[in-house]
């Protein structure tokens, strides 16, 4: 006995069947791509790899530049930043003016973003090109170093408080440290 609903009851008709199977469509794309542009599919393009800037490298830099300012009796803020010019470290010496802050990070964002050393924009004003003072995020003052890993920039190092050479070499010794054999390095904030 059917039961009467509220509903009208239409009849659905049934799916139409593909004369290929599913399965076989697929590779019958990936053969015809194979055959027309000679490149293989793939399911997933590969992503490549990135090197990045990790803490335990930045702390290790750190160390050997301030292992420098000490040396020279500097005071200074030294900054390492990510490739994107975003703080992994920042170290304020005693006695270092708080305006060293801002402008530590400054330059390291510079180096970082613009890929080279945040000099080549100081000189570039003393030479008359005055709009290098607009680009945007960076700042025309020396001190500031790109960290290549393989010709990629993964960071940068800067410091701030001093002469303009004399906090670019201090940058250098924290990059320096890079290079160093694992066995040379000092642990990073710690014994």
């Amino acid at each position: 006995m059917k039961i009467p609903t509220p509903f009208a009851q239409v009849e659905q008709p049934a799916p139409k069947m593909s004369r290929i199977p599913r399965a076989p469509i697929g590779a019958w794309a990936m053969w015809a791509t194979l055959l027309f542009t000679g490149a293989p599919v793939s399911a997933a393009p590969e992503l490549p790899v990135k090197k990045v800037l990790t803490l335990q490298i930045a702390n290790q830099m750190a160390d050997a530049a301030q292992a420098e300012a000490e040396k020279r009796r500097a005071t200074v803020v030294i900054t390492v930043v990510d490739d994107g010019g975003y703080p992994i470290v920042l170290r304020r010496l005693d006695n270092t003016q708080v305006a060293s802050v801002q402008v530590g990070i400054d330059k390291a964002r510079t180096a970082a973003i613009y890929r080279r050393p945040s000099k080549d924009f100081e000189d570039q004003v003393k030479n008359g090109r005055v709009s290098a003072l607009a680009l945007a995020g960076g700042v025309a003052l020396q001190g500031g170093l790109p960290i290549k890993v393989d010709g990629v920039v993964v960071g940068a190092i800067s410091a701030s408080g001093n002469t303009p050479q004399e906090d670019e070499d201090i940058a250098a010794a924290g990059l320096a440290a890079l290079d160093a054999p694992a066995a040379a390095r000092r642990p990073a904030c710690g014994p």
